[in-house]
């Protein structure tokens, strides 16, 4: 797959991680030419200075990791970022308004961040290995009605991660709309990054993006995946 690289949002929110990893994250992705780069709304600055010139995108995270801000809170954050020149938003989504079926709370709220977001693409994230079938579904209908640009399945703090199957649910359901799938959360190696994209993702969230590279470039393949913390 000789455009694997421009699937990768490639990753970085650890909290311990530091300004000269954010540089070398920004270097990997000019080198690697990986779509984006995702990281905190702290460090959005100097991934504009650091990206500059380049084709990576900006993303950073609305809500991140719990989703349970207030939703002015995660309105005056989305605003920020997009003041500060954010190309993408990956917000969570509020998993209690979810568990409780609060689908109208939800709806709203999606819908003001993406108004915020304006034409920039609103990544929704669901933890949806968290989540029911009939969640899954659910949130699929209220991302769509609300005009979002992708469901997303994973922080990658919470639960397990993206499953394959969960994915190919979530495709079954948004098939000809204008919904894109993201997976992250435990996406580590070639194997597993092919196998999302063939269940129909668009966009894959990983800090792994030059392993899974270098492993395309040499076909290699590690058979082991990890499923914590992208």
């Amino acid at each position: 797959m000789d455009n694997l690289n421009s699937f990768i949002d490639h990753t970085l929110l650890k909290v311990t991680s530091v300004e000269s990893d954010y540089i070398q994250l920004f270097d990997e992705a000019i080198k690697y030419k990986f779509y984006s780069a995702c990281i905190p709304p702290y460090f959005v600055p100097l991934a504009k200075k650091s990206l500059m010139g380049s084709s990576v995108k900006t993303c950073s995270v609305v809500g991140f990791p719990s989703g349970l801000n207030n939703l002015k809170t995660k309105a005056q954050e989305t605003e920020l970022l997009i003041k500060e020149g954010v190309d993408e938003v990956d917000m969570v989504a509020n998993l209690s308004l979810i568990k409780s079926n609060n689908w109208n709370m939800l709806l709203n709220e999606i819908s003001l961040i993406k108004r915020l977001c304006g034409e920039n693409p609103l990544k929704v994230i669901v933890e949806s290995s968290l989540l029911s079938k009939e969640e899954i579904l659910n949130c699929c209908l209220i991302i769509k009605d609300a005009g979002a640009d992708f469901i997303k399945t994973s922080t990658g703090f919470n639960g397990p991660g993206a499953q394959i199957e969960d994915v190919k649910y979530m495709y079954s359901q948004l098939e000809g709309s204008q919904v894109k799938i993201k997976a992250s959360g435990g996406i580590r190696d070639l194997n597993s990054a092919l196998n999302f994209i063939d269940a129909g993702c668009s966009r894959i969230g990983s800090s792994s993006g030059v392993q899974i590279i270098n492993q395309l470039k040499t076909g290699s393949v590690n058979e082991t995946s990890s499923s914590s913390n992208y």
